[in-house]
């Protein structure tokens, strides 16, 4: 089962993995057409209702396999306005093989005749809410068929995570999904059909799994999370860097909770930073009231980066998740605590190997070995772990993945730090696997384009500047 989100995530990491994606909609095609002859007598004839997308490319392409059944193939739109290469490609081929192509500049003239089979490509997963014209209308036309209907990927109008349609939607009685079954579909008879998609795009992050982010013209400020770091004391490096690596991960505010001891330093690192001192040089339970009052107004903590690991501030480390239900990525020495603390917090944690077993986790190098067990630990624990290597595996305890961006020049001291603050900005507004996942990758890929612009010796602090690139740069990066 996949979402409408993570389907889209998937689709692009497999082009990245170079399937490309013009391929994918021929296999496409290929299993909406032999959905068509499953349902279509001999001697009928379909009529395939296509949008401007590419699931109506899919349906372009399905008409190549249907010549037995007199396709006719309608285009809600004009053809110059088809959304991508691949399905303007794929309707040009059409067009000049003299198939019975049909341009629907109108919805009100959408004229099917009286096909036996017709086939719904006007929309597909990624599409929510109410149907709008022309396709509204092309709905209940197709709704008023006397025909069998087959759906492409999800019928228009039905949305492929909940099932539910906002209006008029198409009243499909087969619909073809792709690649694996959708949540909202249970109630429809559906073929899943296998395009030739690896597992490995699911399993390995890639450019697509930046597709949860997205920042709306009308955005506001808050709209994209604040974040509290929680750290400092021993160390003042470290809490500095994940603030930073925050805000340049897209918190819109980051404040950062450090003994007074520290304050002067961790604020000359970065102007925007808010500073919240509190009395001593390092964090005890005496802290805490003020603390969780803080936490409680923010969207994400994170806890742990250079607090180190006195057992006062361990005992304050306890203390503070056993009360806390909000969401917090715990690092360094913080995470030693969390296996043996019950709380309702949502947790992502980012161990090293040697932190990992400290937690009492898992001691395997090689990657497949600790998928499974990484992904049983946190089943175990019952939160989610980014746990870091040259393949940093994330898991749930219900799904797992595995990262491979970065390089051997990041072993520097720091980089840590700054996965940290970049997994706190993230979990701000995103849920914790996707936060884990994409701030490995986009950790990762920083440190690539250091290293590919400067070569080794990079600082942790280099990573700053390469963070928003690898965050919302091209995806063929």
């Amino acid at each position: 089962m996949i979402t409408a989100e993570r389907m889209a995530a998937v689709d692009e990491n497999a082009a990245a993995l170079g399937v490309p994606r013009k391929q994918l909609m021929e296999s496409s095609g290929n299993a909406v057409a032999r959905a068509v002859r499953r349902v279509a007598a001999p001697g009928d004839s379909v009529a395939l209702v296509c949008g401007r997308g590419n699931n109506g490319g899919d349906a372009f392409v399905a008409a190549r396999f249907l010549d037995d059944y007199d396709p006719t193939v309608h285009l809600l739109g004009r053809p110059e306005t088809i959304a991508t290469d691949i399905a303007r490609e794929n309707w040009a081929a059409l067009e000049r093989a003299e198939y019975d192509t049909r341009v629907v500049r109108d919805a009100q003239e959408l004229a099917l005749g009286d096909p036996d089979v017709v086939v719904d490509a006007m929309l597909g997963t990624g599409v929510t809410g109410a149907l709008r014209e022309p396709e509204r209308t092309a709905a209940a036309a197709i709704n008023d068929a006397d025909a069998t209907v087959v759906a492409v990927d999800v019928p228009s109008g039905v949305d492929a995570d909940t099932g539910e349609a906002a209006g008029v939607a198409v009243d499909a009685d087969h619909v073809v999904t792709f690649h694996d079954a959708k949540p909202g579909l249970d109630d429809h008879e559906v073929t899943v059909a296998d395009i030739g998609i690896p597992e490995t795009a699911e399993l390995f992050a890639g450019p697509g799994d930046r597709t949860v982010l997205s920042r709306p013209a009308d955005a506001h400020k808050g709209a994209f999370g604040e974040v509290l770091v929680v750290g400092g004391g021993p160390y003042t490096g470290a809490p500095a860097l994940a603030a930073q690596a925050a805000m340049r991960a897209g918190a819109d505010l980051v404040r950062v909770v450090c003994p007074d001891a520290v304050a002067r330093e961790v604020q000359s690192f970065e102007e925007g930073l808010i500073v919240r001192p509190f009395e001593g040089d390092r964090l005890t339970t005496d802290h805490l009231d003020r603390i969780r009052a803080l936490a409680a107004d923010h969207d994400a903590v994170v806890f742990g980066p250079g607090l180190g690991d006195d057992p006062a501030t361990l005992d304050a480390v306890r203390a503070f998740l056993a009360d806390y239900d909000g969401r917090a990525v715990v690092d360094a020495d913080a995470l030693q605590v969390v296996p043996d603390v019950d709380t309702d917090a949502t947790l992502l944690c980012t161990p090293h190997q040697g932190e990992l077993r400290a937690m009492g986790g898992p001691n395997t190098d090689d990657w497949r070995e600790r998928l499974d067990a990484v992904a049983d630990f946190a089943a175990d624990i019952g939160h989610t772990l980014l746990v870091k290597g040259a393949y940093d595996v994330i898991a749930d305890g219900s799904d797992a993945r595995v990262n491979r961006t970065g390089n051997p020049g990041m072993t520097v001291g720091g980089t840590g730090d700054v996965l940290a603050g970049t997994a706190g900005a993230l979990l701000a507004t995103q849920a914790p696997l996707d936060a884990g996942t994409l701030a490995a990758y986009a950790n990762g890929l920083a440190g690539d384009h250091v290293v590919d612009d400067r070569g080794y010796g990079l600082l942790a602090s280099d990573l700053l500047p390469a963070l928003p690139r690898a965050l919302w740069g091209d995806a063929d990066e």
